[in-house]
């Protein structure tokens, strides 16, 4: 368990600023995250990378010349927002393009996805490369399902190492590319994390037994067996990720043994003794490997082995220096520090001039965003219960986070008097900022989407109100793709949406016209305890996101 923190939803952000203030000769701090304070060559493409918080090294640890240009810093095991992901992106770029790469999870797939679209529409051109190393979490002829786990550090490192040598935006993103075709890893758990400040681990495995093909955010393994030795352990993981090798795979391989909090530095020397052993019996060239603590999980009890296939244009990346807080390699110069100020100011919000009738309605919106907070609040532990049988259980703290930082926006917001529609997109964003993962970004389409269609402040009719109610339901669609059937919260929404446009119609005025729309959203999030899911996080586990039933709900105000 973690035990050292003041208050548990500010860990990942004070922990970000320790890093930083430890490692200043490295990092600068930014609204969203980390980037060089070292300066950067003109024209050199920036790699950035991120992810949630709680796996240090990655992602704010592989800063620095010949890897990464800055890291994005999501909540723990949250992805990071879409505004993060542009602020990092913007204040790290140095005029040779942008290269956003990360574990390929659904929430960073849609934050960073919308901000590589921003970026591109802002004149910066931006390109990506998900890492999708994970064996166990799709099979091979679905390899772009799968997710990053330890492998992430491969395609960061050879991207780095282009971006370094001053390839262009195209040939950095095909070396990343055939990195991540070349990198394969398989993990283990014996043991849960557990969140600061929570008082039950994530998941829990069975004493005496290991969980087989974890996941980095806390996500249970897909089967479970009887414990091993060590030479027993090498021989289960070698042995499929040998069998699972790119078809193009060569005799050469950086095998990275990885540990994920507990397993400590000694346990993982023994074991690569017999990792070792099995790649030189199968005949490989074992090239530089790394043993030790590079992608954790906070304190979870496990590791995991990558195994890196190298070529020669590869191992020249994999080989080249590096300079960060985590990851270090042959020597880089030293180089003058960035002017930090001149980046703070080129964030700032400005307040849009407002009409005293929108001024007004954002007060309204004030107020019941901060009845959807208090709402959110209520029902924290019970988002998090469902979230837990097939996810990794932080949908509460998700929620509530993300609810409290809009309803704190949107007070603001009010004390400096901005109209509706600035103040619910700034809530928006800020919502999705502080709740990451995939609800953080689809909450802040949708509620970014109901904001365009407030800027008038006149007070809607039941009509206009369902028509936001669309907008916001489209947002949601557009981004994640999902539809009815998939057991996302589409299946819920589209009712919704549905049933409010009907009574809206039949002449219901706005609050009976919602009141009978949330009965029937109510209903369909029930019958969805029997679909399989299509989507998201609980995709690979579907019996047990299948199992998943809901508690009742108290009334909504």
């Amino acid at each position: 368990m973690t035990r050292v923190f003041d208050r548990p939803e500010e860990f990942a952000e004070t922990a970000i600023d320790g890093l930083v203030a430890s490692h200043r000769q490295y990092l600068a701090r930014v609204d969203g995250g980390v980037i060089r304070s070292t300066v950067t060559p003109e024209n050199q493409v920036a790699v950035i990378i991120g992810g949630g918080s709680g796996h240090y090294p990655a992602f704010a640890g592989l800063v620095g010349p010949g890897l990464a240009a800055g890291s994005v810093c999501g909540n723990l095991f949250a992805s990071p927002s879409t505004s993060q992901v542009f602020r990092v992106s913007k204040a790290a770029q140095r005029g040779g393009g942008v290269l956003l790469s990360y574990g390929n999870y659904a929430g960073d797939v849609l934050h960073f996805g919308e901000a590589e679209r921003q970026l591109n529409e802002a004149g910066i051109p931006t390109r990506t490369v998900r890492v999708t190393d994970d064996i166990a979490s799709a099979p091979l002829d679905q390899i772009e399902k799968r997710r990053g786990i330890a492998g992430d550090l491969t395609v960061f490192k050879v991207a780095g190492a282009a971006a370094e040598r001053g390839d262009d935006l195209d040939e950095v993103v095909r070396v990343a590319e055939k990195a991540n075709l070349n990198t394969r890893s398989l993990g283990v758990a014996f043991g849960s994390p557990t969140l600061p400040g929570a008082e039950e681990p994530l998941f829990t495995v069975p004493e005496g037994q290991f969980s087989l093909g974890l996941g980095i955010h806390g996500e249970p393994g897909i089967s479970e067996h009887d414990m091993l030795s060590a030479k027993e352990f090498a021989d289960l993981i070698v042995g499929k990720l040998l069998e699972d090798k790119p078809e193009a795979a060569g005799t050469r391989v950086a095998p990275i043994l990885n540990g994920l909090g507990t397993v400590k530095y000694e346990e993982l020397f023994v074991l690569y003794t017999h990792v070792e052993r099995l790649l030189v019996e199968a005949g490989l060239e074992i090239v530089e490997p790394e043993v030790g603590e590079l992608v954790t999980s906070l304190d979870m009890a496990g590791l995991s082995l990558t195994l890196f296939w190298l070529d020669d244009e590869l191992e020249t990346l994999w080989s080249a220096p590096a300079d960060t807080p985590a990851f270090r390699k042959g020597a880089i110069a030293s180089r003058d520090r960035i002017d930090e100020s001149e980046i703070a100011a080129a964030l700032v919000v400005e307040t849009v001039d407002s009409t005293p009738a929108q001024q007004a309605a954002g007060s309204v919106a004030n107020r019941l965003i901060e009845v959807v907070r208090a709402t959110i609040e209520e029902h924290e532990e019970e988002f998090g219960r469902i979230d837990a049988i097939a996810g990794d259980g932080d949908h509460g703290i998700g929620m509530r986070r993300g609810a409290e930082a809009a309803a704190k926006s949107a007070r603001e917001s009010v004390e400096l008097q901005r109209g509706v529609e600035q103040l619910v997109e700034l809530a928006a964003e800020n919502w999705a900022e502080k709740a990451g993962g995939t609800s953080g970004a689809l909450w802040g389409a949708a509620i970014t989407a109901v904001a365009k269609t407030l800027s008038s402040g006149e007070q809607p009719t039941a009509e206009q109100a369902a028509a936001a109610a669309r907008a916001g339901l489209k947002a949601i669609t557009d981004l994640g793709k999902a539809e009815v059937g998939d057991k996302t919260l589409v299946d819920a929404l589209v009712p919704f949406v549905e049933t409010f446009e009907a009574r809206a119609a039949a002449g219901d005025d706005v609050a009976t016209a919602f009141t009978t729309a949330a009965t029937a959203s109510r209903e369909a999030a029930a019958a969805t305890s029997e679909l399989r899911p299509l989507k998201g996080r609980a995709r690979p586990w579907p019996r047990r996101a299948s199992a998943t039933r809901m508690r009742e709900p108290s009334p909504c105000p």
